[in-house]
Parts: C-alpha cells; structure tokens; sequence
C-alpha cells in the first residue's frame, strides 16, 4: 500500500540518491562561491537561531537537537544541519547567520543573513500560541533593515548587482496548517475558509510579501512548497488515520497551497522579467522517499528519533531526551522536522534534480543565471 499519493515515483533519481546518502558527510563543500549571498526566510525547517533571542516557547537550544552538529545545539530544529546548511555547502556560500543575533552585523552579513523563525507562518497569527516569533511579514521588514547596513558597505549599483545575484531561500507555509488551520479551538480559519479558499488565502498573502523583497532588489527566489504535513508523527500520532498510514486529508490541503504557489511561479517569471522565482516541490521529494525508503537507504518513516507519545510525536524532543541510536535511518527527528539525513535528500534534489523537483529550472541553474 502506498505511504502517500505521489503520481510520479522517481526511481532513477532516488537510485542515484542512494549513492549519495552512502556518504554524504564527507561531501566537500563548493570551492567557488557561485553566489555572493543568501538571504533565508521561513520557519523552523530553516531557523538557525533566532528563536533562541526570542520570547518564545518554540525553541532548540538545547540537547539533543544539534546531537550531529558539529556547532552542537544552536537553534536548529534538527539532529545536525538544516536545509538552509546544505544548499550553502551545495553552493559554496556559508550558512547565513540568524538576523537576531546582535553580532549578525557588519563584515559578518556579506554572505547573507538568515530571518527564519521557528512557529512563524505566512499569516501573522499562525503560530501565535507559541508567543513571540518572527511572521513572513517581519521577516521582510527585517530584511529592509539589513539594507541600511548593506547600504553603509556598498555604493547603490555594487548593492544593485548584489542582491540581483543573491538567492532568496524562502521555506514557510506548513504553520499556517499546523499552528493554525488544523487547531481550530485556537484559530478560526477553519470556520472561515474551505482547504481550497484557505490555501488561494495563503498564495495571494504570499506573493505580496514575495512581491516585497522584489521591490527593494532581490531577484532570484528559490520557494519550497509544503511537505506531505499529514505524514509527520505529529500527524500520525492524531488518531485520524489507521496505524501506518499518513492522515490523507491533510495531505490534500497543502496540495491546494502547492498546486497554487506552482502556478503562481508561472505568472511572477511572465510578469517580472529580469527575475526568476522557482518552485520547489518539497511534497514530490518526501513523498518519493516515504513511497521508496529503502532507496534512500531508510528504514523508519512512521515515527520520530526523538519524542514521547504514540510514534513519538504527540511531545517533541525534550531537553536530554535520548534519541533513537541509528538517526540516519529515520526521515523524522522529531514530531514536526525531518532528520538532517533526509534534509540533505530535498537540498540535494532542489540544487541539481529536474524540473520535478524544482520548477522551472534547479537552484543550480539559478545561480549561475
């Protein structure tokens, strides 16, 4: 039986992929630096820190998250490196540092900076009951203040041809299903909107604040669609499907956002010429790897490496939990994140996959545009 409703299965891509996994902690990083910078925005699949500077409950400074770090606990809500850690090492350019860090400043922001909150969503309330966190409409003021910086470093066109050249890492939407749609005795989008309306509601919101960073100078957007949500232990771990099984009425609701968000590539590339915004198709890829475990050299899909409750996700990670012992076998590490393991299966196939991993061309092929 299926894991989850995939039409395509990527079999020749996954085969190589295994290879790949056998060893990829020893992949070197780029020698040339293909872009001058990355500018991150999202959550917490791509936050490095800046909850740890917030008054929020949504935080991973503490062990075992950073267990295969070698910068140990940091913030990242992984057992080692986030997405954003990969693609970097993919192209050279080191891992961004968190925007909220007071010594985020000066020489130390020329390789980007990283805005990403953990809790954060696309809508301003998503996320809310976590208290303090860094929403997508934030994140882009933030943005705008790093310019003032950029702009005390670099005369107008050097700034111009800079941020042109930069890429824009953008992974968020999955809160404004998990800490708001599905969580209806604190929210009340799901009185207000069918899946359909709530998920044209996050697109259109998306792409004002896409629309945003375009403003001020940014050109190349790569932008990560939404997981297979009904398929993480947090998910499993409900009720509301059958033992090993994914809840598949979630998994259509973010198929609306992504169906959406996709299109929507299609118009922002005809309506801005000079930029190139691309899709990543974040559900195909973990779909493949939940359809096809062991190609990926996978053996646990339906449960965490670190929590507590059924599949050990109805409690995330606690501080000094122990973890499961062989975490390069599992797709999840907690009940909400992937292990680095799997994480570097998506940066991998976003940086050189075909377009059905990444729409209309790889983030590769967008750096060197």
């Amino acid at each position: 039986m299926r894991e989850v409703g995939i039409r395509e299965c990527l079999s020749s891509t996954a085969a190589a992929m295994l290879v790949l996994l056998l060893c990829w902690d020893g992949v070197a990083e780029v020698n040339s630096q293909k872009v001058p910078a990355l500018f991150v925005f999202g959550d917490s699949l791509v936050d490095v820190g800046n909850n740890n500077f917030l008054n929020t409950v949504a935080r991973a400074n503490y062990y075992p998250y950073g267990i295969d770090f070698s910068g140990g606990p940091t913030g990242r809500f992984c057992n080692g490196k986030c997405l954003i850690d990969f693609i970097g090492d993919l192209l050279g350019v080191p891992s961004p540092p968190p925007f909220a860090d007071p010594s985020t400043v000066g020489r130390t922001i020329l390789n980007g900076v990283n805005y990403a909150s953990a809790a954060a969503g696309i809508l301003d309330e998503s996320g809310r009951t976590y208290g303090d966190r860094y929403t997508m409409s934030r994140q882009v003021l933030n943005f705008e203040s790093t310019l003032n910086q950029y702009r005390t470093m670099m005369n107008a066109t050097t700034l111009s041809q800079y941020l042109a050249k930069s890429i824009a890492v953008v992974v968020i939407g999955s809160n404004d299903y998990i800490n708001n749609y599905l969580q209806p005795g604190f929210y009340g989008s799901s009185y207000n909107y069918t899946p359909q309306a709530f998920g044209n509601l996050l697109v259109n919101s998306f792409v004002r604040q896409l629309l945003a960073l375009h403003s001020v100078g940014l050109r190349k957007f790569f932008l990560a669609g939404i997981g297979p949500l009904g398929c993480i232990p947090n998910q499993r771990a409900s009720g509301l499907a059958p033992p090993g099984r994914c809840v598949d009425n979630v998994n259509q609701m973010v198929g609306f956002f992504n169906e959406g968000l996709r299109s929507m590539v299609d118009q922002l590339n005809s309506n801005h010429p000079g930029a190139i915004f691309v899709y990543g198709n974040t559900y195909g890829v973990f779909g493949d790897v939940l359809n096809n475990p062991a190609a990926y050299s996978f053996n646990v899909i339906d449960r965490a490496c670190c929590g507590i409750g059924m599949n050990r996700g109805q409690i995330t990670c606690l501080p000094f939990q122990v973890p499961c012992a062989f975490r390069n076998q599992y797709v999840y590490w907690d009940a909400f994140h992937p292990t680095q393991s799997a994480v570097y299966v998506f940066a991998w196939r976003a940086v050189n996959g075909p377009p059905n991993d990444c729409y209309p061309i790889n983030i590769q092929q967008m750096a060197l545009m």
